[in-house]
C-alpha cells in the first residue's frame, strides 16, 4: 500500500496540481495538510471520482488536514488529544484496512512556531509534548501505525541546504530538535532516512528568493513508523519533480510503501 504525506498549501489553489499527481503517482492513501478549507467546502468530488474515500478536519483559511484513501477507513478521529481548548485543525487519524494488515494512520500539521521566543513557539513545544503522549499510546497498542505529515522540524543539519540560515528559526532550534528526538527515541523509524542517507534530500522550497531554482530546500515532511509498521516497509521516496510544475505547493509528497 502506497501511503503519502503532502502539504498542499490550499486545496482550492492546488486541486489541479494534486489531481495530476494522484493520476500519475497512484497513491492508495494520502495524508494532506494545510487544506485551508472548512469541511463543508472541501471539493470532494474530484477525489471520490478517482475512488478515494475523503475524511477531513478543516478550518477556515488556515491549517486543516485530510485523508484520501482507496481502502476502507475505520475509527476516524479528529484533533490531537491533550488540550480540549485547542481549536486548530492539525490532526486526523484513522485505521486503514489492507488485504493482510490494518494500520493506524495519523496525519499531522505540526505548528510552525515562529516568531521565537513567544506564544507561538510555546504552543509548538506544548503540541509536541501532546504528540509524544499520543506516540507512546500508539507504541503500547503494538499494531502497525504511522504518524506522518508536515512536522515543521528540520531534524539535522544535513536536512537543510543552508543550515546556518535556520539557526534561530523555530524549525531548527535545539529545543525543537530535542522534542523530535524524544519521540523518535521511543522506538519509531523515520521512514525516509531509513531508506535513503543521501544528502540534499528536501521536501520544501520556499516561494521566496528563488529557493527552488537555487536548490535551497529543507526536509520537514516526515513519516514515523512504529516497529510493526517499519517491518512492513518496502520503499520510501520524495516526489521532488512536481515542485517545478505550474502552481505548485511549496512542499512535495513523501511516500512510503507498506506490505499491508
Amino acid at each position: 500500500m502506497k501511503i503519502a504525506t503532502f502539504n498542499i498549501n490550499g486545496i482550492k489553489a492546488r486541486i489541479g496540481a494534486l489531481t495530476d499527481w494522484l493520476d500519475e503517482a497512484q497513491p492508495d492513501v494520502v495524508l494532506c495538510q494545510e487544506i485551508k478549507s472548512i469541511d463543508e467546502a472541501f471539493p470532494r468530488e474530484p477525489f471520490e471520482d478517482r475512488g478515494y474515500i475523503v475524511e477531513t478536519h478543516g478550518q477556515k483559511s488556515f491549517n486543516g488536514v485530510a485523508i484520501l484513501s482507496k481502502f476502507p477507513l475505520e475509527d476516524v478521529t479528529r484533533g490531537l488529544p491533550g488540550d480540549d481548548e485547542d481549536e486548530q485543525a492539525r490532526w486526523i487519524e484513522a485505521t486503514v484496512v489492507g488485504d493482510k494488515h490494518a494500520c493506524r494512520l495519523c496525519g499531522l500539521y505540526l505548528p510552525n512556531g515562529n516568531p521565537t521566543p513567544g506564544p507561538k513557539y510555546d504552543y509548538k513545544l506544548a503540541w509536541m509534548e501532546r504528540l509524544e503522549k499520543r506516540a507512546r499510546q500508539l507504541l503500547a497498542d503494538e499494531m502497525p501505525a504511522m504518524m506522518a505529515g508536515d512536522y515543521n522540524v528540520i531534524p539535522q543539519a544535513e536536512d537543510a541546504a543552508k543550515p546556518n540560515s535556520w539557526r534561530e528559526d523555530a524549525l531548527f532550534l535545539p529545543q525543537t530538535r530535542a522534542a523530535f528526538r524524544r519521540i523518535m527515541n521511543l522506538g519509531f523509524t523515520e521512514a525516509f532516512r531509513a531508506r535513503n542517507q543521501a544528502p540534499e534530500q528536501y521536501s520544501f522550497w520556499d516561494y521566496q528568493a528563488g529557493a527552488w531554482q537555487r536548490g535551497n530546500g529543507i526536509r520537514i515532511d516526515h513519516l514515523l513508523l512504529t516497529p510493526q509498521a517499519a517491518d512492513l516497509m518496502t520503499d520510501c521516496q520524495i516526489d521532488k519533480a512536481i515542485r517545478g510544475r505550474d502552481k505548485p505547493s511549496d512542499h512535495v509528497p513523501v511516500w512510503v510503501d507498506l506490505a499491508l
